[in-house]
């Protein structure tokens, strides 16, 4: 997922400390919709610390506390579930120096978007582990730059297995298919399906698995359903925030791109009306919001949150947000360069869950 600001045996619905009250008529210690602790999610694991979509980095996300660890995943020429942000590789590997891949350059339209790149699906997996990964973010730590593969969700699985059992605590995963209908349409690559058999073959496809998986379209999140049991949740995306503090509904991030593909005029802020939250609950068990759906802000003022929270709950619906940072840049001012003080911001408001590039300090700021 984007954005920069300026932006277990107590699993399901929300893993944690549970409510601490003595009295069992006082109010839940947290207001999410289970009353149990906000999930940490690892974004694409601890990727402030480490190159993003690593085994080092899922680590390192699972040594901090986190709950989750949330891959992205998308296929290679021979079918197989990696882990990376994108289809296009250049951002995040090493692709780019190597000149025996100097050939696979190519441009491809994504979600109705030229990208001139190396894409995952013009190599085999063979391939993608001669590849290394590489920080994006020059303002983050490089020094880990070229060391670390490229794993497949079967290794991640795998590790977190392991990793679960070795700290006698559920560890969960939180996959992202991205660009469903760029894979399976113009790429005729069975990502969803692929998805499926992996969850099966780990024992993990059922609404009782440590298992979300969620999606920008709905017609992907919807066929799962119609498949599995697994749990889901519908992100929503926007593409930025105006000076009055109103979302930016602008392709490519003003729809799902399914939408688009079937001329559905609805957006994603569309989704968070009354009966845009009934059609996602449909299939789903939650949203996952761009944070300004919840806490809007102006450049220099934090706004009055919405009533977004409140009327999921309402619905049954649980709601993770994203993303959050700790880098100073990203931070509204009223926050004061405390990234502690934005995460209590929307754990006092109820949010069920935090997608994370620090899960250490999102641990430290739960209460």
């Amino acid at each position: 997922m984007k954005r920069n600001l300026l932006f277990t045996a107590a699993l399901l619905l929300g893993l944690g400390a549970c409510n601490d009250s003595d009295d069992n008529n006082a109010s839940p210690k947290y207001r999410t919709l289970s009353g149990q602790a906000p999930l940490v999610i690892g974004h694409r694991r601890a990727s402030g610390l480490r190159p993003e979509h690593t085994l080092e980095a899922y680590t390192l996300a699972i040594e901090q506390g986190a709950d989750f660890v949330e891959p992205d995943l998308v296929l290679t020429q021979d079918g197989v579930l990696v882990c990376r942000h994108e289809p296009m590789l250049s951002g995040t590997t090493n692709v780019a120096s190597l000149p025996q891949f100097a050939d696979r350059k190519t441009t491809k339209l994504v979600d109705g978007v030229a990208y001139t790149d190396w894409f995952a699906s013009d190599f085999t997996l063979a391939e993608i582990k001669t590849l290394r990964a590489v920080q994006p973010r020059a303002s983050r730590p490089q020094e880990y730059n070229g060391q670390f593969l490229i794993p497949t969700f079967q290794e991640l699985v795998a590790l977190v297995k392991q990793q679960s059992a070795a700290r006698g605590r559920t560890i969960g995963v939180y996959p992202e298919t991205k660009h469903p209908t760029f894979h399976e349409r113009d790429l005729k690559l069975p990502l969803t399906d692929r998805l499926l058999a992996a969850l099966d073959q780990a024992g993990w496809n059922s609404k009782d698995a440590p298992v979300y998986v969620q999606s920008f379209e709905t017609a992907n999140l919807r066929y799962i359903h119609s498949k599995s049991t697994v749990k889901l949740v519908q992100l929503l995306d926007a593409d930025d925030v105006d000076a009055t503090g109103k979302l930016v509904m602008k392709a490519p991030y003003a729809q799902p791109y399914d939408f688009v593909v079937a001329g559905d005029p609805r957006t994603f802020y569309d989704l968070t009306t009354d009966a845009g939250l009934d059609f996602v609950k449909t299939y789903a068990v939650g949203i996952g919001p761009w944070k300004p759906y919840i806490q809007p802000y102006t450049p220099t003022t934090k706004l009055p949150a919405t009533d977004l929270i409140e009327r999921a709950h309402k619905k049954g619906l649980v709601v993770h947000a994203y993303t959050f940072r700790n880098e100073p840049s990203t931070l509204l001012p009223a926050y004061q360069g405390d990234p502690k003080a934005e995460y209590k911001n929307f754990y006092d408001l109820g949010i069920d869950g935090v997608f994370t590039d620090f899960p250490g300090t999102a641990i430290e700021a739960r209460p």
